[in-house]
């Protein structure tokens, strides 16, 4: 304002505080258009028996704020994710989530055993590992979709407009029937291998004093009482799938009897792997010899985490699908 004028009116302070906000080639028109929606308001008002000065104010408040009011001129959301794109973003983080973390979470632990890391240095090296993963993973992904929602159109993005093709089919009136054969199947072949292991072996040595012969890939001292019982959880496991295909899936109590099944297979198999009397001890003397120095190492720790992760993702997974049908139920 130059001098001698009069001193800025609240409505130049309003108008001036929307334009700054704007593009130059909008501003113009805006305060043109503001000041002229103003004046009227506050006209209307005062010939309503308002002050004019309490007819100003009262029409600027009305307004709001001014930053929201150039944000809705300039079609400029004041949100990260909007409404457009904030189901996909949620989607895609909630997948990221589920998969990327728990295999970080996996491979950081594993790293750290075999390093030789104790308890506690494993322990916190994975839940920062884990934590950090997942912090990075919802902010760079909010990142992108803040970008997406200021410069893009969904179609833009690669994200199809919803429609009813979409729809969940509904559920079927009991646990698929696949689901309990291949089960079935892969228990029946995993015993074979077992027994074929024991008569015949599954590993040929060859080399390092040894002329060509099959061993056998677990300790003979496991038998019988050990496969036994292995034998035993893996009938009971059989039983368990036609349980939950008669009941038309997964109730609370099924993955219970599952979540105790994988303690009880998962939990000795370990204990024999720290003990080092899962493996043939010939075998691994015959493989050591001929080169291997870290198998006695490398192998039953890799082995032990890939059944602890196997048997985790099993109760989770019977846990999840129980309490998904018990809300269907519902």
């Amino acid at each position: 304002m130059a001098a001698g004028t009069d001193a800025p009116t609240l409505t130049d302070r309003y108008v001036e505080t929307v334009v700054r906000a704007l593009p130059a080639r909008q501003r113009d028109d805006v305060a043109r258009e503001l000041r002229a929606s103003v004046a009227d308001q506050v006209e209307g008002r005062v010939e309503a028996g308002e002050p004019a000065d309490v007819a100003e104010r009262a029409v600027l408040t009305e307004l709001g704020d001014p930053d929201e009011l150039a944000a809705g001129y300039a079609d400029r959301p004041l949100w990260l994710v909007g409404p457009r794109f904030f189901v996909a973003w949620r989607r895609l983080v909630v997948l990221l989530l589920w998969i990327v973390t728990p295999i970080v979470a996996f491979a950081v632990a594993l790293g750290q055993t075999l390093s030789d890391a104790g308890l506690g240095a494993t322990i916190g090296t994975t839940v920062g590992a884990t934590i950090t993963t997942g912090v990075h993973l919802v902010f760079w992904t909010t990142v992108v979709f803040a970008v997406l929602e200021r410069h893009a159109t969904p179609a833009e993005a690669g994200i199809e407009p919803w429609t009813l093709d979409r729809l969940a089919a509904p559920e079927r009136a009991r646990a698929p029937f696949w689901e309990m054969v291949t089960t079935l199947v892969f228990l029946a072949l995993a015993a074979g291998v077992i027994v074929w292991d024991r008569l015949v072996g599954l590993a040929w040595v060859e080399g390092a004093g040894w002329t060509g012969e099959w061993m056998p890939v677990l300790d003979p001292a496991l038998w019988p009482w050990w496969v036994a019982a292995l034998f035993a959880a893996m009938a009971a496991t059989a039983a368990l799938s036609v349980a939950v295909w008669a009941r038309g899936g997964w109730t609370y109590p099924l993955a219970t009897g599952n979540a105790l099944l994988n303690v009880v297979v998962a939990g000795p198999t370990i204990w024999l792997l720290a003990q080092d009397r899962l493996f043939n001890p010939e075998l691994v003397t015959a493989l050591t010899a001929m080169g291997a120095e870290d198998l006695d190492d490398v192998v039953p720790t890799v082995f032990a985490f890939l059944v602890a992760g196997i048997a985790v993702w099993s109760v989770i997974d019977a846990f999840r699908k129980a309490h998904r049908r018990a809300r269907e139920v519902r």
